[in-house]
């Protein structure tokens, strides 16, 4: 691959940003980025956001570069705005901050001073080019790009701008990181400015003015926060869906560090697409000694998109072959979506119908600000022995956004929300259970009834409101949960018990059966006929792996999502 060439590129995108129009309605020429530029030199906008499918229609080879180079081309276009802004600037910018204040005052000194210094200065001394940007650049990628699962980023996209699907686990407070460091000398009073671009940084301590030097008065630096730079900085986490993870895996999960304008866009639970610069983050300190050449990963991010479900579905949407739409328009379509559901097992032919409308859904309705729930709730309660968790574990695997756990393997905080320790900055923060990360999908929980009753009262604001309210540690907040729950759980006497009233063998309370919109009840009664029936079904399908030959074949799971 031949080396770029820099400057021409530089070339390139001046005159992009500058001369690239969409023809308007009225048959007027829209400047994009040229208004994008005029609001950027009155601070009416912070963000630059290029869309690449634009570059790619101008110069597909510029395209690619940015593409494969990110972060080199991000301080290339910086340079370029910086260049053009004064072009662009139409009116005096009337409200000034107070690093504007500063500035001016230490410019206005500094010719009082020194008129004929700016020639002789040490060049920590100069005015960094990031203390005088107003403006963030931010890259969108093209359309056709393609959405990457988390375990499919690898070495080679290192430094390349990636799109990213996955749903927040954990979110930070939004912190200010600074940018460039601002010292005063206490002998002379001059200042130096020191750029910070790694996660750490070793502060100034000697004066290294021209005037502490020849004097060798050994001045020393302080630093000056109202002079200094800061960003806005925030981390996610966000891991695989469901539906990405390879069956027996472990979800993959990435950190994301969010700057200025990308900060405060999503909560734990939220699906959401990330557009970012994929890099690495060499260890510090007494972890570089122990861990030696290894280094983490993180996404740079330029874009985020919160995606809902019908988004998610069209992200995931592939075209049908003629076969598979013949069968979609075929009559007795409900019939065979129902049968599909777990074909191996045998008959259930009713909770297969009441599965597929769960997966379904119905739509939130809000009447004068009342909200009708859409999502249903049903809860499977049988003898041993009756494949619910078999339904169970169909369910998990078909539908697109699900999580599965049992009563006794989850806690009141797994199924909601924890209050964790940050470990970088030792403060508070949410990280989401089962319930939030099954948001606008199905929680699949077996051995309902086996669960402690503390943690069983978790779920009753989830199953009516669709929300998780927490109020602990000094965080008070109200998470999505818009989940469908579908529980399966034994009788109290391990079987149902005819003698007995449905309230005696169904030992849960009232209040939780309440919210459950379908309850099945499930029970192995013994006829010879049809247990015989079932016997050779379960012995076929241990046989030969796959179900017994019916009237149909049932439908592949990537076409009944």
């Amino acid at each position: 691959m031949a080396a770029r060439d820099y400057a021409a590129d530089k070339e390139s995108i001046k005159s992009f940003l500058t001369e690239f129009y969409r023809d308007g309605d009225d048959g007027s020429k829209d400047f994009k980025y040229g208004q994008q530029l005029v609001r950027l030199a009155h601070r009416e906008q912070v963000a630059l956001i290029i869309d690449l499918d634009d570059v790619a229609d101008v110069e597909p080879d510029l395209c690619d570069g940015i593409t494969e180079n990110t972060q080199r081309y991000v301080s290339i276009v910086a340079d370029v705005v910086q260049e053009l802004l004064p072009q662009y600037k139409e009116k005096e910018i009337v409200h000034k901050d107070a690093l504007d204040v500063y500035i001016e005052h230490r410019l206005l000194m500094e010719q009082r001073l020194h008129p004929e210094s700016e020639v002789t200065r040490h060049p920590m001394n100069r005015y960094p080019v990031e203390l005088m940007r107003r403006f963030e650049i931010y890259f969108k990628a093209q359309n056709d790009q393609k959405n990457l699962a988390i375990r499919n980023v690898k070495a080679e996209s290192i430094g390349k701008l990636v799109c990213v699907k996955g749903i927040v686990t954990r979110a930070t407070e939004v912190k200010p990181l600074m940018q460039v460091a601002t010292y005063t000398c206490d002998q002379c009073g001059a200042e130096t400015y020191q750029p910070i671009t790694s996660p750490t940084f070793m502060p100034l301590m000697m004066c290294p003015s021209q005037e502490c030097t020849t004097n060798r008065s050994g001045g020393r630096l302080y630093l000056q926060t109202r002079g200094s730079k800061f960003v806005k900085f925030q981390e996610l986490k966000i891991q695989e869906h469901s539906d990405q993870v390879p069956v027996g895996n472990i979800p993959r999960s990435m950190t994301v560090f969010c700057r200025g304008e990308t900060t405060r866009q999503v909560q734990p639970g939220d699906h959401i697409c990330v557009t970012g610069v994929f890099l690495p983050l060499m260890k510090v300190g007494f972890g570089q000694v122990t861990q030696g050449l290894l280094s983490d990963t993180f996404l740079e991010s330029h874009r985020i998109v919160r995606m809902n479900k019908t988004e998610d579905d069209e992200l995931d949407a592939q075209e049908l072959t003629q076969e598979e739409i013949q069968q979609v328009t075929e009559d007795d379509f409900y019939e065979k979506l129902a049968s599909s559901i777990a074909p191996e097992i045998f008959g259930h032919e009713d909770i297969k119908k009441a599965l597929l409308l769960l997966l379904v859904g119905g739509v939130d309705k809000s009447p004068k600000g009342m909200k009708i729930r859409g999502n249903i709730n049903i809860c499977l309660m049988g003898d041993p022995g009756v494949a619910k968790s078999q339904l169970l574990g169909y369910i998990d695997r078909l539908a697109p956004r699900s999580q599965y756990t049992t009563g006794r393997g989850s806690s009141g905080v797994g199924l909601t929300a924890a209050v964790m320790k940050d470990p970088l900055t030792g403060e508070m923060m949410l990280e989401g259970g089962a319930l939030v990360l099954a948001d606008q999908g199905v929680c699949c929980i077996d051995e309902f009834d086996k669960m402690m009753d503390g943690d069983r009262t978790a779920i009753h604001e989830v199953m009516e409101q669709q929300t998780i309210s927490i109020a602990k540690a000094g965080i008070m907040t109200s998470l999505n949960a818009r989940v469908s729950i579908l529980a399966a759980a034994n009788p109290a006497y391990g079987r149902y018990n005819p003698k007995k009233t449905i309230e005696q063998n169904i030992q849960l309370p009232a209040a939780l059966l309440s919210r459950f919109d379908l309850l099945w009840l499930i029970q192995d009664k013994a006829d010879r006929d049809n247990d015989l029936r079932l016997a050779q079904h379960i012995t076929y399908v241990h046989q030969h792996n796959v179900q017994p030959a019916s009237q149909f074949t049932p439908l592949d799971m990537r076409l009944m999502r």
